[in-house]
C-alpha cells in the first residue's frame, strides 16, 4: 500500500514556508490505518519492547495501537505539567528557545527494553530529548519508530538508537 496517498500536504501551515504533512487523512482510512499499525508492529517486534512510549500527541495514537498489537504496555511522553504524579523532566533546546518533556517517574522498571513512537522525524530534537528522558528512568531504549521521516532535515544522523520509518520525504 502506498501510504503517501493517504497523507495530505498542507502548504504554509502552521506558518508561511512550512509544508505540513497531515496524517488525519490516513487515520480515518481504515485499511491505511490498519496497514500502518501492522507495519509498525512488525518492524518493532524484533526489539521485544516491554513498553512503548508515545510522544505527545500524535505519537500516542501509534504507540497505543502498536502496543496493543504487540501485547506490551504503553506510556506517554508529554509537555511539562501535563502528567499527574511524580515525573522526570528533560529540557532541551529548540531553534528559538527551549521546551520541556516529562514522563511519569514509575513508567518503566530499570533495565527494561522500550521503544519510542512518533509520527514524524524532522530535525531530531524531540526524539533525542525523549531518548534521554527514558534513559533517565534506567530503561533501555532499543529503537525509535516514525510513520515518516523528512530526510532533508537530517534528524536520523543525530539518533543514538535504531531508527525505523515507514515513509520518507526528500524535500
Amino acid at each position: 500500500m502506498n501510504l503517501k496517498e493517504h497523507i495530505r500536504s498542507i502548504p504554509d501551515f502552521p506558518s508561511k514556508g512550512i509544508l505540513f504533512y497531515d496524517i488525519s487523512t490516513l487515520l480515518r482510512h481504515p485499511e491505511a490505518w490498519r496497514y500502518t499499525v501492522d507495519q509498525m508492529a512488525e518492524r518493532l517486534s524484533k526489539y521485544q519492547p516491554e513498553l512503548i512510549f508515545g510522544i505527545e500527541s500524535r505519537g500516542f495514537l501509534f504507540a497505543a495501537t502498536v502496543a496493543y498489537k504487540l501485547g506490551c504496555g504503553v506510556a506517554m511522553i508529554r509537555k511539562k505539567s501535563k502528567l499527574p504524579g511524580d515525573t522526570i523532566s528533560n529540557t532541551y533546546n529548540l531553534e528559538y528557545g527551549t521546551d520541556t518533556l516529562e514522563v511519569q517517574a514509575d513508567a518503566i522498571e530499570n533495565g527494561k527494553p522500550a521503544v519510542i513512537i512518533d509520527d514524524i522525524l524532522a530535525t531530531g530534537g524531540t526524539i533525542l530529548a525523549s531518548i534521554d528522558l527514558i534513559a533517565k528512568l534506567g530503561a533501555e531504549v532499543k529503537a525509535a519508530m516514525f510513520l515518516a521521516e523528512l530526510t532533508f532535515l537530517g534528524g536520523r544522523s543525530k539518533l543514538t538508537v535504531e531508527c525505523e520509518t515507514l515513509l520518507s520525504y526528500d524535500e
